[in-house]
């Protein structure tokens, strides 16, 4: 019990909350980021569909196919040290970063797979009213497909959430490393450790009841 007790301590709340927060920091960051080159990529990747004959866009589309498999075949944490001693970043960009280029791989086939779930027939009525493909795919297409996306959208957000406790390696005091200096204090490795795993469960499950309110919402909107 009196493990758990030195954790209520004013100042260890303080110091756990100072690591959440850069905890915060680093997933909001990199989910930002992550979307936004994922809707890219995932577009990209798709190309071959908007234009399907045009050689540039089928090479565009291949391209894009080796980037994603290559990065979401590295292991993230590899990603990340790579960023931190070569490139240079500091190290909570570098966290960032090499979390950034692997969770866009991710969303990037989330993206692909939400255009494609689009019927075809979205397609032809917009071309059909003189719209460009480009304007289509923004307009009518992409509003569509990220509303099928949102579920592993949410899922890979959380899968991002958790996988901050990697940038301890890279020396940054997120809460887990916050957690490891308080345990070596006080020699509760076990309480301190269930302490956090409650912090980032009732984080990740409360992003997750929102997501589903979400979707309630769009079911009742579409009905």
């Amino acid at each position: 019990m009196q493990g758990f007790l030195v954790l209520f301590q004013p100042s260890s709340l303080r110091f756990l909350f100072w690591g959440f927060t850069v905890t915060l920091q680093i997933a909001l960051t990199t989910i930002a980021l992550s979307f936004a080159a994922g809707v890219v990529l995932g577009a990209l990747r798709y190309s071959k569909e908007i234009y399907p004959e045009s050689r540039l866009a089928r090479r565009v589309s291949q391209l894009t196919f080796y980037w994603i498999e290559a990065l979401r075949n590295l292991p993230m944490l590899l990603l990340m040290l790579f960023m931190r001693f070569v490139s240079g970043l500091p190290p909570i960009w570098a966290a960032i970063a090499g979390m950034s280029l692997y969770t866009s791989a991710v969303l990037a086939e989330v993206v692909r797979g939400g255009l494609l779930s689009v019927d075809k027939g979205q397609w032809e009525a917009g071309l059909s009213q003189g719209l460009t493909p480009l304007q289509v795919l923004r307009h009518i297409v992409l509003p569509q497909a990220l509303r099928n996306m949102i579920p592993p959208f949410v899922s890979q957000f959380i899968t991002v959430m958790k996988d901050t406790s990697y940038a301890w390696a890279l020396g940054i005091q997120e809460i887990t490393g916050s957690g490891v200096i308080l345990f070596a204090k006080y020699l509760n490795p076990m309480q301190t450790f269930i302490f956090i795993a409650g912090v980032f469960f009732v984080t990740n499950f409360s992003m997750q009841l929102l997501a589903r309110s979400y979707e309630r919402r769009l079911a009742v909107g579409r009905a």
